[in-house]
């Protein structure tokens, strides 16, 4: 049996950052669903396919080719065997892949694919409904949050190390606007699963955050 370790959260909570680390101690399979939302929100700006066309948004899912990969303890993605691992990490596939999935139909059609990541020893799925929706049976749900300016100041460290001119209060704004549309949308809204850890990392470590985790992954003997 295929052990699950779901790790839900706003954006800039750290559960990326976590989920890999945690996947590759572990020796799991990873499963980053956002970056199928951001491997569509890339596809369809490639395709011209407007992000109302819905029936165009469900047919690229299920033609695009999607592929993830380690290198080096990186995370990457390629897409129609294209890395495509910095175009989806921008500012403007993220705001697109939150608007995309607002679409119960898109939605719908990505938690097959979500769903088969479950095999081998074991799975960490990194979301904001892997456990309420796509994986409620998992095995440990823990739910990763941090204060709005936190997450937004973590951004934009983010981006100036990249070079790119960016405004902290803007990026405050998108990551307030991005809460909005995740929590409040009719289908698989963002919210802690009823048996889920919350765990507040605004003025945690990375590797404090893992401790707290590997805890209660011993706790649960998932190891």
């Amino acid at each position: 049996m295929t052990k699950i370790i779901t790790i839900d959260g706003p954006s800039g909570s750290g559960k990326g950052t976590v989920s890999r680390l945690i996947a590759s101690k572990l020796s799991f399979n990873y499963l980053d669903s956002g970056a199928l939302y951001r491997a569509l929100s890339v596809s369809s700006a490639r395709h011209g396919v407007n992000l109302r066309n819905i029936k165009g948004l469900v047919d690229l899912v299920e033609h695009m080719d999607v592929r993830f990969e380690m290198d080096d303890g990186n995370f990457q993605m390629f897409l129609d065997e294209i890395n495509v691992s910095d175009e989806m990490r921008t500012e403007d596939a993220g705001v697109r892949a939150s608007k995309i999935a607002f679409y119960p139909e898109i939605r719908e059609s990505l938690l097959k694919r979500q769903r088969k990541f479950a095999f081998g020893v074991g799975l960490v799925a990194d979301g904001r409904d892997m456990g309420t929706v796509v994986f409620p049976e998992a095995d440990l749900k823990i739910y990763l949050t941090a204060s709005i300016e936190e997450r937004a100041q973590r951004r934009y460290k983010e981006l100036i190390d990249k070079g790119e001119d960016v405004s902290l209060r803007a990026l405050a704004k998108q990551v307030r606007d991005r809460d909005a549309r995740d929590m409040n949308r009719e289908v698989s809204p963002l919210v802690a699963a009823d048996d889920a850890v919350t765990i507040d990392t605004s003025e945690m470590t990375v590797a404090r955050v893992l401790n707290s985790i590997f805890e209660l992954v011993h706790a649960k003997r998932l190891i």
